[in-house]
């Protein structure tokens, strides 16, 4: 039975308002509504009714409301007993991982500084890239998980978690296999034109919001169709199906097999880096603190 859009759900129903469940989760009364119509839709069930005093479960909605709330407790309930275990034999770091959002370069960056924190040990907590709730998933940093490693300089991310840069990662274009650019090696702007180039809607990231701007000023002949503000694994469903050019990154150039991600003659890069809690506890800052000194030590060459 388990769906992603089960936390939404079981908010709606503990908050008897798709207002106030919107202001909890981030997310616009019809962002709410809509999860919600999918949920039903997928499960064919009715869930919930609306009422003059908001909104209220079904006979079928309070079996699964009564459900999900077993799920989420018996999830809260292994990650405390894993940390129980931890904490008998030493302490641990939960490192949220995910298709777009891996653990391998924290592991990585992991490797190289675990001897300053000989009694940590690491466990990783998947997530999904669902650009519904993603905002939620970044809210839960310092709960659900202490460190997430990804690209980022999304203001409604920031707003939420804090950010150590470690570098940049370049913006490529991907396409299909079967399309025409798919050979080439390296894309001109002028390659694009007569393209429509899919791209994250404005007023979130700097970069995109530049890319955008210069593009429609300099390149009219580039089409620009809106993705939702974060990707997901949808977006790139539609890149591959649609024929269209997807502006992308060169980290996530292996998310799907349909596609092949091609760099362009530019300049354009986006940070990354690694997230935690605004309010870090004393171990976690501890690792921040470990890690900043690495990046900033000169490199030293025999």
């Amino acid at each position: 039975m388990y769906n992603q859009l089960l936390p939404t759900f079981v908010c709606a129903a503990d908050c008897g308002s798709f207002t106030k469940a919107a202001e909890k989760l981030f997310l616009s009364p019809t962002a709410v509504m809509k999860q919600l119509n999918t949920l039903e839709k997928h499960l064919d069930v009715k869930l919930m009714e609306r009422t003059p005093a908001g909104i209220q479960l079904t006979p079928a909605g309070e079996i699964i409301y009564k459900d999900a709330k077993f799920l989420f407790d018996y999830s809260r309930k292994s990650i405390s007993s894993a940390k129980a275990a931890m904490e008998r034999t030493g302490h641990m770091f939960c490192v949220g991982t995910s298709l777009l959002n891996p653990a391998k370069p924290f592991m990585d960056l992991w490797y190289r500084v675990n001897q300053d924190f000989p009694d940590y040990k690491l466990h990783l907590v998947p997530f999904e890239d669902d650009h519904h709730g993603i905002l939620f998933e970044i809210s839960k940093l310092g709960e659900k998980f202490d460190f997430l490693l990804g690209v980022c300089d999304s203001r409604l991310w920031l707003n939420r978690c804090s950010l150590l840069p470690l570098g940049r990662y370049k913006k490529m274009c991907a396409v299909s296999r079967e399309h025409p650019l798919a050979k080439k090696n390296c894309l001109e702007i002028s390659d694009l034109y007569g393209q429509t180039l899919m791209m994250v809607k404005e007023g979130d990231s700097d970069t995109n919001d530049l890319i955008r701007r210069e593009l429609t000023r300099k390149h009219p002949k580039i089409r620009i169709e809106d993705t939702p503000r974060f990707y997901d694994i949808s977006v790139f469903n539609r890149c591959a199906e649609t024929g269209n050019v997807l502006l992308t990154l060169e980290c996530w150039q292996d998310v799907h097999p349909a596609l092949v991600s091609i760099p362009v003659n530019w300049d354009y890069s986006i940070p990354y880096g690694l997230l935690y809690s605004l309010k870090p506890p004393e171990d976690v800052q501890r690792f921040v603190e470990t890690v900043k000194k690495l990046i900033s030590a000169p490199c030293t060459s025999e």
